[in-house]
């Protein structure tokens, strides 16, 4: 049985506007599980985002709770004020979002370091991780010092990835993190988090596209703030499209599972 280590109940989320009312989040029920790649897709202007930001802490839901279970102790976040939330971030959750928002004038090394030294003093120990988690998305050591201008856009979002992990997150979030890539690297953007995913990761990400959502292994619907239903589709075995795949027949099946899925769900 999968161990939950969130858990959202009746959450809602609502945004006011002079003396307009704007219900995004409705009495939504949700629990993540650790070790699980959960992808939440829905149409545009369904909520995604919004319950994104209200599971991760970088926003409250109006209503309702938002609990982490870490070793069989309940923390629920969704009480917490500003500066208990940000402490607790820093520590338990993971970011990345469709535009890097990696500083300008640092180096690659530094913008993943002032992360990391934000939970841990000891220097030594977060650049030994920061390297071995740039070795592992493929940054090699010339990129390093590199300014962000000075690296592609699937470079600079492999950083912000590394940014993301560097504390060892319990949940890693990401918004879309291939929004604003090519094809290419979309690929490998995503071939990054898979293998984070494989190695245990636990990932909660929002994307618009099939292909991203395909290296998910629950897929969540999300529909005018409610969770219209989901489809599990076991762990992801490469690409459909590859004849070279040993595992193009299972592949091609969670391929058609999932646009069956999405096309009951009105996609």
């Amino acid at each position: 049985m999968k161990k939950e280590i969130l858990n959202a109940k009746d959450v809602c989320k609502t945004f006011s506007n002079a003396s307009v009312q704007q219900h995004v989040l409705k009495n939504l029920n949700l629990s993540v599980y650790e070790g699980d790649f959960t992808v939440i897709m829905g149409n545009s202007g369904s909520g995604k985002s919004t319950l994104l930001y209200a599971l991760s802490g970088m926003d409250r839901p109006s209503l309702g709770s938002v609990t982490y279970r870490f070793e069989g102790e309940d923390t629920e976040i969704s009480k917490f004020g500003n500066d208990k939330l940000a402490l607790f971030r820093r520590k338990h959750a993971g970011f990345v979002f469709q535009q890097n928002y990696l500083n300008d004038t640092m180096s690659a090394l530094d913008n993943v370091m002032v992360c990391g030294l934000l939970t841990s003093k000891d220097r030594a120990s977060v650049a030994a991780r920061a390297k071995e988690l740039f070795a592992r998305v493929g940054i090699g050591e010339a990129d390093w010092k590199k300014f962000p201008a000075q690296l592609s856009g699937g470079m600079q979002q492999r950083v912000a990835v590394v940014r993301g992990v560097i504390n060892k997150p319990d949940i890693l979030f990401a918004d879309e993190p291939t929004g604003a890539l090519n094809s290419q690297n979309t690929e490998n953007v995503m071939d990054v988090l898979t293998e984070l995913n494989t190695d245990g990761q636990s990932i909660v990400m929002v994307t618009h596209t099939v292909k991203a959502a395909e290296r998910g292994n629950r897929i969540i619907y999300l529909a005018d703030g409610v969770i219209g239903n989901e489809v599990d589709l076991g762990p992801y075995v490469g690409d459909y499209k590859d004849e070279k795949n040993p595992k193009q027949e299972e592949a091609l099946a969670r391929h058609r599972k999932l646009k069956e899925f999405l096309q009951e769900m009105g996609w």
